[in-house]
């Protein structure tokens, strides 16, 4: 707060979009940036690609030639709320190498985990400040991240669970057969990880390259 003669003038800070790129336009929808620390992301989880029903257990984005995805209880309004839950290998558009852009626009890739550790220690590790008001008692979003706990896909009990409760973003780390995610829980005041089957329906949160 800087104060001059008898005028008062508030500073906050306010989360800010990245410079020069305040939005995007990628398949008809419009994305807004943050800026985060050194980081520039897209403020919105992603939502691109045709809808198809989870009716089996197992993999089932399984058609190269268009970009599926997934919606809660099959839903898609809820695609339009939360974004599209993602398969690994869908998200990934099939490649194998960190950091890969995938089904992000151009420019933007899907993150690494070590990016988003370097995300992690930006909030010291709070969850609530990467969480949207609203989703916990404690969300802060001081960051302008606007987390959605948007729950997930299982990919060997076909059936979605932990919406409100739980977010996962996928990295384009793998660990073994599986890959990294980066995770919000509800109940779980710190952000934390998983190592996970890459038949799992994820979020996909996009970071600038």
């Amino acid at each position: 707060m800087l104060s001059g003669s008898s005028n008062l003038i508030d500073f906050e800070m306010t989360p800010w979009h990245c410079l020069g790129i305040p939005t995007i336009t990628y398949y008809g929808q419009t994305y807004n940036t943050i800026q985060i620390g050194t980081q520039c992301w897209l403020k919105e989880n992603l939502n691109v690609g045709t809808m198809i029903n989870s009716t089996t257990s197992g993999y089932q984005q399984t058609d190269n030639s268009i970009t599926e995805k997934y919606c809660y209880d099959n839903n898609e309004s809820n695609c339009d709320v939360y974004g599209g839950l993602y398969e690994w290998t869908e998200a990934m558009q099939y490649a194998t190498t960190e950091g890969a852009q995938g089904i992000c626009p151009t420019g933007w890739h899907i993150p690494t985990y070590a990016e988003y550790q370097i995300l992690e220690i930006h909030v010291n590790d709070e969850a609530k400040q990467l969480l949207a008001v609203g989703q916990t008692t404690s969300a802060t979003n001081e960051t302008g991240f606007p987390g959605l706990l948007a729950g997930l896909r299982y990919d060997n009990f076909d059936s979605y669970v932990f919406l409100s409760s739980r977010a996962y973003f996928w990295s384009s780390t793998e660990s073994g057969i599986n890959a990294i995610s980066m995770d919000l829980f509800n109940d779980y005041s710190i952000v934390d990880s998983s190592n996970t089957s890459k038949g799992y329906g994820f979020s996909v949160r996009c970071l600038k390259d």
